[in-house]
């Protein structure tokens, strides 16, 4: 028994629009609320980045956890009050504080104030990272080039290979992945305060290359079973469903040994890699689902209506 993708194709094409569409109002929300599609970190607006831990080993240090309104009132007694304050760890006993660029005095005075109003910090868990605008714009624009690049990459490579139209879809599903995951994100930056960072370009171009990797083998099937360029509409259904079917098994296992452990890392990895495995985890989810449902079904579609259009030209 094989299983009809093209059947339920209009289906498969709504659940991704309603995705793409969802992922293109979350940013625009976002741009809206915060000036920007994501919520960026310092590594592209440049800033200092200050976190912090309750030190336990004080009696009754820890017996509450943070909270960002007192956080917040000790910055704006530091004429901080344009800070990004974050609340970080399960016991809620960790900050992130991402403010504009502090000196070592500036940074020492918020430290004693932190530690006044709020309780003693493990100097030895503490994190300073600070970013100049240049800097952070230098990395901006590096990012963005090199997605750029990799697509024009992809698209020559895939016009050699395959068709024109095959490479025209492929890259459709490849901009279809890269969407929601960047929707996702700019939920996140809103509802939790999740920023993107320089990882998270290097997720994004995981994520391009794993659906493309993934869309080759299916069009590849394609291929081989369709010689004829011109078959008519119920062939060209036949041959969708057997070259799915034929890989499908392939899909499913490369997607579950890959985000399996990526799960791995998001639950245990620390706060460093959390976010960057859950982008890859979204990514690869979407660029599995666009590969099967979406990439081969609309190659059918338009194989169908194109060779549909020459048999009415030639009639």
């Amino acid at each position: 028994m094989q299983f009809n993708v093209v059947k339920w194709e209009k289906i498969w094409w709504s659940i991704s629009a309603i995705l793409c569409i969802l992922s293109v109002v979350a940013m625009v929300v976002s741009y809206t609320t915060i000036g920007t599609p994501l919520r960026p970190s310092i590594d592209f607006v440049g800033g200092t980045r200050l976190q912090l831990e309750l030190d336990c080993s004080v009696e009754g240090n820890c017996d509450r956890p943070l909270t960002t309104n007192q956080v917040r009132e000790v910055l704006e007694g530091q004429n901080l009050a344009n800070s990004s304050v974050q609340i970080v760890g399960d016991e809620q006993r960790s900050l992130s504080i991402r403010t504009q660029t502090l000196d070592v005095e500036a940074r020492t005075r918020l430290a004693e104030a932190l530690t006044q109003e709020i309780g003693a910090f493990d100097p030895e868990s503490q994190q300073i990272d600070t970013v100049g605008p240049s800097i952070g714009q230098e990395l901006f624009t590096s990012g963005i080039l090199a997605l750029l690049v990799s697509f024009f990459g992809i698209v020559v490579y895939l016009s050699i290979r395959f068709k024109t139209d095959y490479a025209f879809f492929a890259v459709l599903a490849l901009l279809h992945d890269a969407l929601i995951a960047l929707g996702f994100f700019a939920v996140l930056g809103l509802t939790i305060g999740v920023e993107v960072d320089t990882l998270f370009l290097v997720a994004i171009l995981t994520i391009i290359g794993f659906s493309v990797n993934d869309t080759v083998v299916i069009y590849d099937r394609i291929r081989e079973i369709s010689k004829d360029e011109h078959i008519d509409a119920e062939t060209m259904n036949e041959t969708i469903v057997i070259a799915v079917n034929q890989t499908l098994t392939r899909s499913i296992n490369t997607s579950l040994t890959t985000v399996l452990p990526l799960v791995a890392i998001f639950l245990f990895g620390g706060e460093t890699l959390k976010y960057f495995a859950l982008a890859l985890i979204v990514g690869f989810l979407a660029g599995s689902y666009s590969s099967i449902f979406v990439a081969s079904t609309l190659l059918g579609w338009w194989r169908k209506t194109i060779n549909k259009n020459k048999s009415v030209a030639v009639s």
